[in-house]
């Protein structure tokens, strides 16, 4: 039970959790524990590893985890927390972005103790006679219960039918696989709770589900999403990695290591102590960056990391920096930034210039219409990307 609730935001039904890990104990008999997720996007982030690291700590203890791909709930597209119809994804895409996920989620979760499925094998076959069968066990008015559909509704804002069927299938899903706690982030609760009550329907035992936070970008206001820019990607070079993660705020940094770290509880709170008794908080940020940037590249690159990071402190250049070769001279300084894909575009290149961010050779650029001739140059944009440039 303190596994399961480390970290955790909610845990419904506590005492029917209680029940099934005592049965589980007595009978030998491992609990089915479900997480899925949406291939949206071909990467996942470490806000993604939140549930997958809870996901890990539950296996650990011998249960029976099943990571679970949605690749049919993805064309319906999730609502959840929106406030506009989200369009949905087609088959292409989701096959596209599906590759690369199991393949990210085994750097957390044991490859060798996971039972991985994908939901179109029960969606697939329920057909239009069976959708409509799965729709009549659940009313409007309990849709409507759902804080975002509610909101919309109020506000005029469009709903289209398409998506009641979401937490529906979502739902569904936990009939299918006879899940006995399912997880998912704080704004998955209504999926989630759609789930426990099929179960009823369907003459089963319901899951407990288990809600965790939504991990704060390195912004520290918006939770990390790739549209916010403020997220770690676990497939990001280790350099990247290890500088985003000494980026965040010192408070946030606790709710890191309580998300992220698999460092005891007691250990974090000696931490604590510690920086409360005047120890500087940032040698514990570097922990947690080596611990992160380890499980996900191993110690010689968390090692390796952590030098290039204190040598970039000193106004040092990385050893390893990427070397590109741009034709095109003259060519204007946004145009070189993105072509050494140091920006994903010129404007953004622009801002970088104004905000004193974009360094040729150690010299800060302020001159955002500049041409450079050909030659080779170290061109740095932020504190942490770095290419050697050679134009012709």
């Amino acid at each position: 039970m303190a596994v399961t609730k480390r970290g955790c935001e909610e845990l419904l039904v506590e005492a029917d959790w209680l029940t099934k890990l005592a049965r589980s104990e007595a009978t030998k008999t491992p609990l089915r524990i479900k997480l899925g997720l949406d291939p949206t996007a071909p990467d996942i982030h470490l806000g993604h590893t939140v549930v997958l690291n809870k996901l890990r700590q539950l296996q650990d203890l011998g249960h029976h985890v099943i990571f679970l791909i949605g690749d049919f709930t993805s064309m319906i597209g999730d609502p959840s927390g929106r406030n506009a119809t989200r369009p949905p994804l087609t088959r292409e895409e989701i096959a596209v972005n599906a590759k690369t996920y199991y393949q990210q989620a085994s750097l957390v979760l044991n490859p060798d103790k996971t039972e991985v499925r994908y939901n179109s094998e029960w969606c697939d076959p329920l057909g239009a006679a069976g959708m409509i069968q799965l729709a009549a066990k659940y009313t409007v008015a309990q849709m409507l219960e759902r804080d975002d559909f509610t909101k919309r509704y109020k506000a005029g804002i469009p709903i289209s039918v398409h998506e009641f069927l979401y937490p529906l299938m979502q739902g569904y899903d936990s009939v299918a696989l006879k899940s006995d706690l399912e997880l998912g982030g704080t704004d998955q609760k209504f999926n989630l709770l759609v789930g426990r009550e099929l179960q009823k329907e369907y003459g089963q035992e319901p899951q407990c589900i288990l809600t965790m936070p939504l991990l704060v970008g390195t912004d520290g206001v918006d939770k990390m999403s790739k549209s916010k820019n403020n997220y770690i990607g676990i497939s990001e070079a280790p350099n990247e990695m290890f500088g985003k993660l000494m980026s965040i705020s010192d408070d946030l940094m606790w709710d890191y290591f309580t998300l992220l770290s698999f460092k005891p509880i007691a250990d974090i709170q000696a931490m604590k102590l510690a920086v409360e008794q005047g120890q500087n908080p940032r040698d514990f940020k570097v922990a947690l960056g080596q611990e992160i940037v380890a499980r996900f590249h191993g110690s010689d690159s968390a090692v390796k990391a952590l030098e290039d990071f204190n040598h970039r402190a000193k106004g040092g250049i990385p050893d390893d920096i990427p070397e590109v070769l741009v034709s095109g001279a003259p060519l204007a300084i946004g145009q070189l930034l993105k072509q050494a894909n140091l920006v994903p575009s010129t404007s953004e290149a622009m801002r970088n210039i104004e905000q004193g961010g974009v360094k040729i050779d150690g010299a800060t650029v302020s001159d955002k219409a500049l041409k450079l001739e050909s030659g080779t140059y170290v061109l740095q944009v932020g504190k942490r990307r770095f290419a050697k440039v050679t134009l012709s």
